[in-house]
């Protein structure tokens, strides 16, 4: 009989605790999240220790609710294929390798579904898409923080980008990366580059577009090195912000000294377009 994983699913106690608890159980190695409603779900390999999990969790949000059970071993390929479906973005179109021979090559992105995040399949992912259509212009530099499956790396490139840096800080989803670059046939204009946004971000600057589909916390700290990132007319496209979190994420944008392009939502995700005033 194959070992059993142990799901871990932590219902924080306020919405505003979903990022302390993400951050809390990605720091602890969990190899990817998914929502089930408002419980943030993990799953943890066979002989995993729950223990620090658990600590960590009640650390980050200390009146949490966390329930642990066993689950059997899925048939991860199968099961992808059942529940990854192509998304047609406007002029783009999101799809996995089995489903993209139906759609023009040439404005398809091909993604092999993986631990890297990044397939189409989230809202975040889709809002960026669609607001990146209105702002990337054929020959820009661009950088894309948190990449993932460098999903929206290859869309720039798509769109006409000349330069992608596709920045990501976990190795273990550098590999799949890599991977759709090549078979999106972008390699000589998207590069992916493996560590901290923060400190690698000022070394590909100057650029004119910064997509970063990332925490809401991550995306404040990060505002700073964006806005000096950028050329005079550049472009921000930020997302992973819930639509709660809007109204607090407008005033930290325009106290930074920001103004809004265009917005986008989908479910319970916002997403905006953003230049400094004045740019």
């Amino acid at each position: 009989m194959t070992t059993p994983w142990t799901r871990l699913a932590v219902k924080p106690s306020a919405p505003a605790q979903r990022d302390a608890v993400s951050e809390a159980l990605f720091a602890q190695g969990s190899l990817g999240l998914h929502e089930d409603g408002e419980w943030l779900v993990t799953h943890l390999e066979p002989g995993a220790d729950t223990a620090p999990f658990v600590e960590a969790v009640r650390a980050a949000d200390a009146a949490c609710v966390y329930d642990l059970s066993s689950v059997q071993p899925m048939d991860w390929a199968a099961t992808m294929r059942e529940r990854i479906t192509a998304h047609t973005l406007g002029a783009l179109t999101v799809a996995p390798p089995w489903l993209a021979a139906q759609y023009d090559p040439l404005t398809t992105i091909v993604i092999e579904p993986a631990m890297a995040f990044g397939t189409g399949e989230h809202a975040t992912t889709r809002g960026v898409v669609r607001l990146m259509q209105g702002v990337i212009r054929a020959g820009d530099h661009v950088a894309d923080l948190g990449a993932g499956s460098a999903v929206l790396a290859i869309a720039a490139a798509k769109l006409g980008a000349l330069r992608v840096a596709a920045i990501e800080m976990d190795n273990d989803a550098i590999s799949n990366a890599e991977e759709n670059v090549l078979r999106n046939h972008v390699a000589g204009r998207v590069q992916v580059i493996e560590g901290d946004a923060a400190v690698l971000l000022p070394l590909v600057a100057p650029v004119r577009v910064v997509l970063a589909n990332i925490i809401s916390s991550v995306l404040l700290e990060l505002l700073p090195v964006i806005g000096a990132a950028l050329s005079a007319d550049g472009v921000a496209i930020l997302s992973g912000i819930l639509g709660e979190e809007r109204a607090r994420m407008l005033d930290a944008i325009h106290a930074g000294g920001w103004r809004v392009l265009a917005e986008d939502a989908e479910d319970q995700w916002w997403s905006v377009a953003i230049a400094r005033v004045g740019a």
